[in-house]
């Protein structure tokens, strides 16, 4: 329990290994319920078919459900058709690709280990590969035996093919060796390109090491507190609208960020380290400056230009 309790703790210290491992895990629970309560292969004609849904239908759901979870996906099309320059743009583009990739990754952790752990399983490709209509493939698969060709797409449902018990096993065997070896190259394929795509990025990284966890720690941080005192700002002005309306008082105004405001921190960032920001929130904050706070929260401040007089 207390070496449980440690790698628990490992792993809670790095959000994102803690949130990959947590689509991960639920990917998994999910493929058992599928795989034991709803799939029944029909052992029919509808054999491929019924199997390659199974396989490939949840995790296409999946990857568009990432999709739609990601915040970084509606933060970085929200608004654009109508501002297509922030995305076209040319000292945009470059970003906009980045986050793609991100984005891309974040989502492709439930659908690639929902594909990895069918395959593991083999039940899925056992039913498909049964329903493939090949005849190389059948006669490699049954080996000889006799009246597995014409049964062949009855052998994963026990009591329905004329072949015997040992037959039978032999060839589903058979298939779902073949399900785990792709199911194990797929995981190795999937570990190598993280891999590498790691130790470019981190090769990439315009800081030292140190200075990324910090990076990391930072917008952690800010997105929480960010978070949280935007829901206690807006429950607070929602309050004070309704008292003055139930209660017809004065009360003092309450300053909100306007449109170009809440568009400038919304914006794609790029690190650089010409400067010492770390997010486009923290450099709209000091480019504006703590004395200039009507300035800054009219959203008439120049990010690009921190030397203006509205700054």
């Amino acid at each position: 329990m207390e070496k449980f309790k440690a790698i628990l703790g490992l792993v809670q210290k790095q959000q994102t290994t803690l949130s990959f491992g947590f689509v991960a895990l639920f990917t998994v629970g999910g493929e058992h319920i599928f795989s034991s309560v709803v799939f029944r292969c029909p052992c029919s004609s509808w054999n491929f078919l019924y199997g390659c849904v199974f396989l490939l239908v949840p995790s296409l759901v999946l990857l568009l459900l990432g999709y739609l979870l990601n915040s970084k996906t509606w933060r970085l099309l929200t608004g654009c058709c109508m501002n297509t320059s922030k995305i076209f743009k040319m000292n945009n583009i470059c970003g906009t690709v980045k986050v793609l990739v991100q984005i891309t990754v974040n989502a492709l952790v439930a659908p690639l280990t929902w594909v990895a752990v069918a395959l593991l399983h083999g039940s899925y490709y056992e039913c498909a590969m049964t329903g493939f209509n090949n005849t190389a493939y059948i006669h490699k698969v049954c080996d000889g035996k006799s009246k597995c060709f014409q049964d062949f797409h009855k052998l994963p449902c026990d009591g329905k093919s004329s072949l015997s018990a040992s037959d039978r096993e032999d060839v589903l065997l058979a298939i779902r060796a073949q399900s785990q070896v792709l199911g194990w190259m797929l995981i190795a394929s999937i570990m190598a390109v993280a891999l590498a795509f790691t130790c470019v990025t981190r090769c990439c990284s315009p800081v030292s090491f140190l200075q990324f966890k910090f990076w990391m720690s930072y917008m952690h941080q800010e997105n929480e507190l960010f978070e949280s005192l935007a829901t206690e700002h807006a429950k607070n002005l929602a309050q004070q609208n309704i008292r003055i309306f139930f209660e017809s008082t004065e009360a003092p105004t309450m300053e909100t960020p306007d449109n170009k405001a809440w568009e400038k921190i919304s914006a794609l960032y790029k690190f650089s380290t010409k400067d010492h920001y770390y997010s486009i929130l923290h450099k709209y904050v000091e480019s504006c400056g703590e004395n200039h706070k009507k300035s800054r929260w009219s959203g008439e401040c120049d990010l690009n230009n921190p030397s203006s007089e509205l700054c």
